[in-house]
């Protein structure tokens, strides 16, 4: 039998456990940024992570606020609620790459119908997130609720410090989503709230070509997401057997890009879905989608790693 000691320690750990897996702040400054390069990755220009080199996740759905798991329900594509691909080290995984440049966290989540994180806290990140399938149910405590659909961009200025939820709250259709935070230029920043709602024009702006959604705010370009870090995000959907316009990765810049659906080629490089790849300045690169056509996410950034 189980100590009153033995018990809390376990229920401690389960908490504290929720609360990394969340994006509370729990240490007093920014992580580094010398963990990932493309500058130090060798001498090729792009260099392929597959989905075997990624953490999967799948907590209890208690520490997220949700009932038990229903994976016999209807549009559950999952045996558990959640099941999420980290990049990067993040809640219990502690044995990946910390970064990539000022990408800190890239993290895939695949929701199942009428499970969530229930409200947590952030501070001091950029926090982007790609509604890739389904749809996203936002809420804060700045006051806003918003629900997001395929295509849309959600962003957070978590700064000084900010409580939301995330939800699928549809009743039959998981939800997918990629969630990425970015290390802001400053600590202590007003927290702010923004979106691009996913629509026809959304649409077309990225079909068979290269859509520049996210920019710096010091950077002058009319993006319809803007951050406080010199980091942007390009997202295209190719038609099958597409080959997209070519996207320059300057000197002194790198770019950390996900397959999100389909099957590219890049070079010599072959991706599939969930694949990933950092890619090294100096590049122009075109990508060719498969025959079932191709989404491709990317992060470009400077190489210096302050």
């Amino acid at each position: 039998m189980l100590t009153v000691v033995q018990k809390y320690s376990r229920v401690l750990t389960c908490i504290v456990q929720a609360l990394l897996l969340m994006g509370c702040t729990l240490q007093s400054a920014p992580p580094s940024l010398d963990a990932m390069s493309c500058a130090n990755s060798g001498p090729s220009s792009i260099v392929k992570i597959p989905p075997e080199k990624l953490f999967v996740s799948e907590p209890d759905p208690r520490m997220f606020g949700n009932p038990g798991n229903e994976p016999n329900s209807a549009g559950w594509s999952n045996r558990n609620w959640l099941k999420s691909r980290f990049h990067f080290s993040f809640a219990e995984y502690h044995d990946g790459p910390s970064n990539f440049g000022v990408l800190r966290v890239m993290n895939d989540d695949l929701v199942q119908p009428r499970r969530g994180f229930g409200e947590h806290p952030h501070r001091d990140m950029e926090i982007i997130t790609f509604v890739v399938n389904g749809a996203l149910t936002h809420q804060d405590s700045m006051g806003t609720r918003e629900t997001l659909g395929r295509g849309s961009v959600q962003f957070m200025t978590a700064g000084t410090g900010v409580r939301h939820s995330e939800h699928n709250l549809d009743e039959t259709a998981p939800l997918r989503f990629i969630q990425s935070w970015v290390v802001p230029r400053a600590r202590g920043l007003p927290p702010n709230y923004g979106s691009m709602v996913g629509s026809t024009t959304a649409d077309a702006d990225r079909r068979n070509k290269w859509a520049h959604l996210v920019s710096d705010v010091k950077s002058g370009n009319a993006t319809p997401v803007q951050i406080n870090q010199d980091c942007n995000m390009y997202v295209t959907e190719l038609d099958a057997g597409t080959i997209s316009p070519p996207l320059e990765i300057r000197a002194g810049r790198q770019a950390y890009m996900l397959a999100v659906e389909g099957e590219i080629q890049i070079t010599d490089q072959s991706l599939s879905r969930h694949d990933a790849a950092m890619l090294q300045g100096g590049l122009t690169f075109e990508a060719k989608a498969g025959k079932n056509g191709a989404m491709i996410l990317l992060f470009e950034m400077s190489s210096a790693l302050s």
